[in-house]
């Protein structure tokens, strides 16, 4: 079996996620913005290592469109952003 870093590192395009079976990804890409983002503060705040959350970026950098993300990023700081995380 292999660990977390070698998928990681296997990483070339977003799997097949049975929450999200139709061809429009928003919500998947979405989803795994918030996910990478609530992994990333909960294991920061036990003081754990991050990198497994690198898994969530990795698939939603492949998904969603860079202008989207970046307005998130910026809705995040500002503190408007409309997901809880």
């Amino acid at each position: 079996m292999s660990t977390i870093e070698e998928k990681i590192q296997g990483f070339k395009t977003a799997p097949f996620d049975a929450r999200f079976p139709n061809t429009n990804q928003t919500r998947n890409c979405f989803q795994n913005y918030l996910d990478y983002h609530r992994c990333n503060k909960a294991l920061t705040a036990k003081g754990q290592d991050a990198s497994p959350c690198d898994w969530y970026q990795r698939v939603f950098k492949s998904l969603c469109p860079i202008s989207w993300v970046a307005k998130w990023d910026e809705q995040l700081e500002n503190g408007t952003f409309p997901g809880k995380i």
